[in-house]
């Protein structure tokens, strides 16, 4: 007997499942709000040199700052630079500080950088991280870095938690990534300097990174093979929940402590919803560990309304199953690479990440110059990611995991492409290519959770989805650094994030296909397709454990 044959007779899908799925909602709620929350937080609101001496009189701005300002090649007024003295204009009396016309330098006007630092148009934001700390103009890179600073500690945690989940349980590692997100997210709305926030900016990442690891194995791993799509699109649903709720709260709270403080606050009463939230049963007979598996096995047949009793659920056949699935060592990231099967699908996986997460956040987080404020595009890529969750439902239940990914990326590498052959007056059409980007970016990102956690076995899942989760948020990471790129070539991060995306799509086409395919509980399972015959056995599902 397999775990499989176990949940048909608890329950494979019922009320049980249902609220493990809700329990487990507000994490993938919060996922999204801490992800992006850098569109609101590092947003750089308009700027200029700070003047000392700005008339009173409204109706002389304009000149004010046209005889102290440069002007790009653009046409714009210069938010970094400042005439070194104020310029003579036609028919204008502001020669400021005591200047007479004689006493302009002859040729080029010379500039400075603002010595006396900036002032800001708060009429969007009332304050960012940029604001707080001047981070434009030459320490702009500080304000894009405070994303990678994140993303690498999601980096660093998806290992962290994925290895030590696979080998202290799911429930007790989400509980840490509770607290810790709490503590860390309250210690960075308190930063009282751009070095502290870097810090607990990068370890709250880490904290993070639990949720993104834990949460879709732990509603996997007690569903039947029926209904994982079903149950792992409802679930997705959550996180496009998160990204249109964004929107709206970065739109009431327009200050950025208050702002981290309201996305963060939400972890306290997450931290009680984990006395229902149940342990896997999968990793405990792994583990040995009979007696909690049939508590909760038993449980779920309660709660299914399934007529099962302690003689026909026996401690007997369970030992069974766990004599067959308990791991002889513990798990290790080596694992991943030991045996021919495992090493390409892991190989493969890193590789379709890596893109998956590039293209996500480089396309989420570039939300300017479409011809719409930032909270009504933060709207409306919310809301592309509905009909995105249809299309990643209807085509994995036809198509296969694996066509539905390769196809979702090239989709967003075309959008991509041919957005940087749309010239910058069409707004409209520039626009709709990045929406579409976004559904089909996030298409890619909602099958790349369900295919990676049905290719892994039970005993290694975690640690893959760790290893996988790693490569990807290096790639996010690298996202918003390749934003920078657009110094060189304006159009220079769209063809980086369109080309790892189609690099992506070409890799997820070597994965073997796992629809309609029992989930694998050991390495034997997942070797038992042989590379030769791989081909023909793509849809047959995968064999479980003999006893």
């Amino acid at each position: 007997m397999g775990f499989e044959e176990l949940l048909e007779k608890v329950g494979g899908f019922g009320p049980f499942q249902l609220r493990n799925v809700a329990l487990l909602a507000l994490p993938r709620m919060l996922l999204p709000m801490h992800f992006l929350l850098p569109i609101f937080l590092a947003a750089v609101p308009a700027h200029h040199c700070a003047l000392p001496g700005a008339p009173d009189n409204f109706s002389n701005q304009d000149a004010w700052l046209e005889a102290h300002l440069p002007r790009e090649p653009d046409g714009r007024l210069s938010a970094c630079l400042r005439f070194t003295h104020p310029q003579a204009l036609p028919n204008s009396t502001l020669w400021g500080e005591g200047q007479d016309p004689g006493e302009q330098p002859e040729g080029e006007p010379s500039t400075v950088s603002c010595p006396q630092g900036w002032e800001y148009n708060h009429s969007e934001f009332s304050s960012t991280i940029a604001t707080e700390w001047d981070l434009v103009c030459e320490q702009k890179g500080l304000n894009k870095a405070t994303s990678t600073f994140f993303f690498a500690g999601v980096l660093v945690g998806a290992v962290a938690y994925g290895y030590l989940s696979d080998r202290f349980g799911r429930r007790r590692l989400l509980l840490v990534a509770y607290v810790s997100s709490l503590v860390l997210g309250l210690a960075s709305a308190a930063s009282v300097s751009y070095l502290m926030f870097a810090i607990t900016r990068t370890l709250t990442g880490m904290a993070l990174a639990g949720f993104t690891i834990i949460v879709m194995p732990l509603e996997l791993e007690w569903l039947d093979v029926r209904h994982r799509t079903v149950a792992g699109v409802l679930s997705s649903t959550f996180w496009t929940g998160g990204v249109m709720l964004l929107g709206l709260i970065g739109y009431l709270i327009r200050d950025w402590r208050w702002l981290l403080l309201t996305v963060t606050l939400p972890c306290a009463p997450g931290i009680l919803t984990l006395w229902w939230v149940p342990e896997s049963a999968r990793w405990l007979l792994t583990q040995g560990r009979v007696e909690e598996a049939h508590r909760y096995l038993l449980h779920c047949a309660r709660l299914n309304g399934r007529p099962v009793g302690e003689d026909s659920l026996s401690r007997e056949a369970l030992n069974k199953v766990a004599a067959a699935e308990r791991t002889v060592r513990r798990p290790s990231y080596l694992d991943l690479f030991r045996t021919p099967r495992l090493r390409h699908t892991s190989l493969c996986c890193m590789v379709a990440w890596f893109g998956v997460n590039f293209s996500y956040y480089g396309v989420s987080l570039d939300v300017s110059g479409l011809g719409l404020n930032v909270y009504l595009t933060q709207l409306v890529f919310g809301a592309v990611e509905l009909p995105s969750k249809l299309l990643v439902y209807l085509s994995v239940r036809h198509a296969g995991r694996r066509l539905t990914m390769a196809g979702t990326l090239l989709g967003s590498a075309l959008a991509l492409g041919f957005r940087i052959l749309v010239s910058p007056e069409m707004k409209s059409w520039s626009t709709a290519l990045a929406v579409m980007g976004k559904g089909f970016s996030e298409a890619a990102f909602t099958t790349a959770y369900l295919f990676t956690s049905e290719l892994y076995p039970t005993v290694l899942r975690q640690t893959g989805m760790g290893l996988t989760a790693l490569v990807g948020r290096l790639g996010g990471s690298l996202a918003p650094l390749a934003a920078l790129l657009d110094g060189v070539w304006l159009s220079l991060p769209k063809l980086a994030y369109g080309g790892i995306a189609l690099l992506a799509a070409c890799t997820a086409l070597l994965l073997p296909e796992t629809k309609q395919a029992q989930l694998p509980e050991t390495i034997q399972d997942v070797e038992r397709k042989s590379a030769p015959s791989s081909l023909q056995e793509e849809e047959m599902p995968m064999k479980q454990v003999q006893d």
